[in-house]
């Protein structure tokens, strides 16, 4: 049977874009986080988080925890280049093993007098956050959680006098007694 030909264009198909969080292992040695962070610069790729550390301290190994979003043929495309890098081991999208344990730890200074510096001790008290610095006029506050709890602790410390925020950035491990 013969198809007919339209004037309208075929429908474009529509993936939808996710959140990853990849581990990279990779050799400790100079250079490799910048052929990494190029890898995606290079490519248009957006990095949303990154933590590096050395976790194998005899083996020079470090851990490289990346946290960036496309589609699901994106998010393969990133990790099959990342697997071709010569110092990486390993590469392992937590997002696809299942709920992964996710925190950032942040620093916030707030500054404020008064009704202000009530309700930032108030605030900070409700999301557990500790009192690292304190003077007369202003605050240093350490909190642990997920990005969104940091993000609606810092969202809301802006109304009652934030005037320095300092993030690290993801730390990921996938959930169960398996490692990598």
């Amino acid at each position: 049977m013969l198809q007919m030909k339209t004037h309208y264009p075929d429908a474009t198909r529509v993936e939808p874009v996710n959140r990853h969080t990849l581990a990279v292992i990779v050799d400790n040695e100079p250079g490799v986080l910048a052929r990494i962070a190029g890898l995606f610069s290079g490519r248009g790729y957006n990095i949303e988080s990154l933590t590096v550390t050395e976790t194998e301290h005899e083996a020079h190994i470090s851990r490289i925890t990346i946290v960036t979003v496309g589609t699901d043929s994106i998010i393969q495309q990133i990790k099959s280049q990342l697997e071709r890098l010569v110092p990486v081991h390993r590469v392992v999208d937590l997002t696809l093993t299942g709920e992964a344990v996710e925190r950032e730890l942040c620093l916030v200074k707030v500054v404020g007098k008064g009704d202000h510096r009530v309700e930032a001790m108030r605030l900070a008290s409700a999301f557990g956050a500790r009192t690292l610095d304190a003077t007369l006029t202003s605050f240093v506050y350490e909190l642990t959680g997920t990005t969104d709890e940091v993000e609606r602790f810092i969202k809301l410390m802006t109304a009652v006098g934030l005037v320095e925020v300092s993030r690290t950035g993801v730390a990921a491990m996938a959930r169960g007694a398996e490692g990598m």
